[in-house]
């Protein structure tokens, strides 16, 4: 299969390698000091013991690449408006587009049922850039639950976790997402099909909301975070609101809050996506990971005032750090 992985960083690149090492033909979107990389020793992967190198094709140009058969978005959620019209010439009828991000992804209501069908989330995709771009209809939904970081430019250290999940935007069930399933499997993905992954995403998403935007703020990893009483508190507090808007939404993960933590306590010391981003004084994805839960919490009229409270406080940290994008 033609692959392309737009995004080299933690998880396009752990992606992109395990494919490659599978036989298909994958290319990669990069730029700067990771597409030198790359053309000059491999995309690395550390697993363990043991370096996979995938001497793979790297370019800045899509154009180069032609029409592939799946184009992967593994890029941060604020650099998405701003690729996807050069990816644009990897897209074709038949392609099959897979967002693998942080957040509630741009397409999330597009296709749903209910109050919010059909909205718009202005905080990921402002002025519908990116619907516009990518055909809804060519989107299989995707969860990554998997810790990866990048040691260098090109280097991929993972860490924990190779589970995900792929369903259809509107729910239910088709050959493409078992066939999109299966290739992940046999890539060495603890791969499933979901008939409702939207379920799958806000699942993912209660951690994020809260053990990305908090270690923002206190710089620690999540074992730490998790382990202060004071913190534990907060994070069932924000868990119970999100659970609650989520069932309004009639999106209601079969979890409770204590168990959502336990998933993550038991990955042990994990410096979250937003952790490393501080460190590395890269844009941090606030608003696809609060940001859109704050305006979807705006339409329906849900207080949360946890999440808003650490929302603000973390917009405003990222702000002073210089990591605040736009």
């Amino acid at each position: 299969m033609r692959v392309t992985v737009v995004g080299a960083g933690a998880i396009g690149g752990f992606l992109a390698c395990k494919l490659f090492a599978a036989g298909h033909d994958v290319s990669v979107i990069a730029r700067g000091e990771t597409l030198a990389a790359i053309g000059e020793h491999g995309l690395k992967l550390h697993t363990g013991d043991e370096v996979l190198v995938a001497p793979l094709k790297a370019t800045c140009a899509p154009e180069e690449l032609g029409i592939q058969e799946m184009v992967i978005f593994a890029v941060k959620a604020p650099a998405l408006p701003s690729v996807v019209e050069q990816a644009k010439a990897l897209i074709g009828p038949q392609t099959l587009v897979i967002p693998a991000l942080n957040g509630l992804p741009w397409w999330y209501f597009l296709q749903s049922a209910g109050a919010l069908a059909g909205m718009r989330l202005e905080a990921v995709d402002p002025g519908g850039v990116i619907e516009k771009a990518v055909p809804v209809a060519a989107v299989v939904g995707c969860v990554v639950f998997a810790s990866c970081t990048v040691l260098s430019p090109g280097v991929i250290k993972h860490m924990s976790g190779s589970r995900m999940v792929f369903g259809e935007p509107a729910g239910g069930n088709s050959a493409r997402v078992d066939a999109t399933t299966e290739a992940f499997r046999e890539a060495g993905f603890d791969a499933h099909a979901h008939a409702n992954v939207r379920e799958e995403i806000w699942l993912k998403l209660l951690g994020n909301a809260c053990f990305n935007p908090v270690s923002l703020l206190v710089g620690c990893a999540t074992d730490e975070l998790i382990d202060d009483p004071f913190l534990h508190a907060l994070f069932i507090g924000m868990m119970d609101e999100l659970l609650d808007l989520g069932r309004t939404l009639g999106i209601a993960p079969q979890i409770d809050s204590a168990q959502r933590i336990a998933i993550t306590r038991k990955l042990g010391k994990v410096k979250t996506s937003m952790l490393q981003d501080v460190e590395g004084h890269k844009p941090v994805e606030i608003e696809a990971i609060l940001g859109t839960l704050v305006s979807v919490a705006d339409r329906i009229g849900a207080p949360i005032p946890r999440t808003r409270t650490v929302y603000a406080l973390a917009r405003m940290r990222a702000k002073n750090l210089g990591i605040l994008p736009g």
